[in-house]
Formats: C-alpha cells, sequence, structure tokens
C-alpha cells in the first residue's frame, strides 16, 4: 500500500483525478505531519501513519463527506478556518466577493462592516484581520456562532471581529449603522438536487424559498435602514439569479455592478445606497 493505491481508492469512487491529489496532500498534511517539501525529499512515510491516511480516504471514499469536515478545516483567504456540519464549507467564489469587500473598504476608509449569515465567519474574519473596519457577524445558528467564535480566537482578532445570535436584522440596534452590509446568504431553490458532499452541509445555510431568492429580498428591503449614507450592499449570487437580485436593488441602491467568477458565472452583485 502506497500513496499513489490510496489516491485511486478516492478516484475508484469518483472524486475527479485532481481533486483526490489534493485531498490526500490535506490529509496528509493534517493527520500525518507529512509536508510537500517532505515528499520532495522523498522522506518515507511511516507504515503506522500510512494506516491513517488509508482509514481516513477510504471514510471519504465511503461516505463522500468532504474532505474539510474529516480535517475540521478549510482554507480561505490564507488562513485555515475551523469547520463542522453545523457551517458551510468556505468557497472560491466567496473570495470574489470578500476582495471587492475589502477594496472597498480601505480605498474609503471604511470602518463598520454587518455581515449576515456568517456562518464560520470566514467572511467577517478576513475582513476584519485584512482592514481597519470592525465587523459583525450574525446568523440565526447557534452552532454556527460557535464555530465563528472559535475561528476569531484562532485568529486573535476578539476585537475586531464580533458575533451575534440574529434572524437576518432582528437583533440589530436601530441606531448601528454600517458602511458596508455583506452577505452570502442560503440561495438554493428548495427542492434542487444536490452533489453526495454538499448534502452534509447545513439545510439552513443553502435553501431559500421563492426559488432562492428569499434572502436577498428581505435583506435588500431592510438595508436601508441600516446603512450610513452611501453605503454599500453586496452579495454573493447563485447561478441564474442576478437579475432577480438587480431588480430587487434598484429602487433604493446605484452603481450596482455584477462580476463574474472564474467561470464566466455571475457571482457577485454590489451597489450603493441612493443619497
Amino acid at each position: 500500500m502506497n500513496i499513489q493505491t490510496i489516491t485511486k481508492l478516492l478516484t475508484d469512487a469518483g472524486i475527479d483525478a485532481n481533486e483526490a491529489k489534493v485531498e490526500i496532500k490535506m490529509l496528509l498534511e493534517h493527520f500525518c505531519g507529512y509536508s510537500e517539501l517532505d515528499r520532495a525529499k522523498g522522506t518515507a512515510l511511516e507504515n503506522d501513519k500510512l494506516k491513517i491516511l488509508y482509514e481516513k480516504a477510504a471514510e471519504r471514499a465511503a461516505t463522500r463527506l468532504p474532505v474539510q469536515y474529516i480535517i475540521g478545516e478549510a482554507y480561505f483567504m490564507g488562513e485555515f478556518f475551523k469547520v463542522n456540519k453545523s457551517v458551510l464549507i468556505p468557497r472560491d467564489e466567496t473570495e470574489i466577493l470578500v476582495r471587492r469587500a475589502i477594496e472597498l473598504i480601505n480605498q474609503n476608509d471604511y470602518k463598520n462592516v454587518l455581515d449576515i449569515g456568517t456562518g464560520s465567519g470566514c467572511i467577517a474574519c478576513t475582513i476584519a484581520k485584512q482592514t481597519d473596519a470592525v465587523v459583525l457577524g450574525v446568523d440565526i445558528s447557534s452552532d454556527a456562532l460557535r464555530v465563528a467564535l472559535d475561528n476569531v480566537t484562532k485568529l486573535g482578532i476578539n476585537n475586531r471581529a464580533v458575533f451575534r445570535k440574529s434572524d437576518l436584522f432582528s437583533k440589530v440596534r436601530p441606531e448601528e449603522k454600517f458602511d458596508i452590509i455583506i452577505s452570502n446568504p442560503p440561495y438554493v431553490p428548495i427542492g434542487e438536487n444536490l452533489d453526495d458532499e454538499v448534502k452534509y452541509e447545513p439545510d439552513i445555510a443553502l435553501f431559500a424559498e421563492e426559488n432562492g431568492l428569499k434572502f436577498y429580498r428581505e435583506i435588500t428591503e431592510r438595508a436601508p435602514d441600516f446603512l450610513k449614507s452611501g453605503g454599500w450592499l453586496m452579495f454573493e449570487l447563485g447561478i441564474g439569479e442576478s437579475d432577480r437580485v438587480r431588480y430587487f436593488m434598484e429602487n433604493m441602491f446605484e452603481q450596482i455592478t455584477v462580476e463574474k467568477d472564474l467561470a464566466g458565472i455571475d457571482r457577485v452583485i454590489y451597489g450603493r445606497l441612493k443619497v
């Protein structure tokens, strides 16, 4: 038994070959302390560690449990974040949203950001770490907020990213005003079929009524009450949702911009509150 045969265990289960190689690397580093440098040096992997690798890969192959849940963390914009089945796994597409927010914050010296549906806290923590803004992350899930609190402690930014249990704006005080409201809300239409891996992620963070559009509409309607003059509303988009979300925003927001991901899919939308 070697790394190649264990990788084949994953590909035989239907996992893409390139993805399988990345996942083996993640499992090796996390459970075996075996790095790419060790591999480049030709350092032998001890049998007991090889056995651990096989067991974890076999679990992944048999259950299709995402490798991030197996190792308990996910990489996002330069940091490793704790994740479990209470939160979504951060995706590369979300980096587009966060990078644009960071750019706006740094260009305008913004100080207050609200992250709705914060989940693991990856958006809130990344913005707080890479800007001078203070970020309030809200979520309806107590379990998700516990993960977010672990992540903010891990990154050492406890006073910069703070969290609160709230159903959208329900526990945000009327006097609290923000330069940016940002959200990667649940946007999968109820009843839509998902990949096996995605089914492990929390339904509450995935699915939305109104053909996936409910939270875009509700957040857009309430956002003006909590934005400073000229503040920004920013969303990650589900596939095929940009036109409808733009429609929700057009009445109260201007300079509405849609950005595509690397696959050419409309992935981010943001606009500025009309003055």
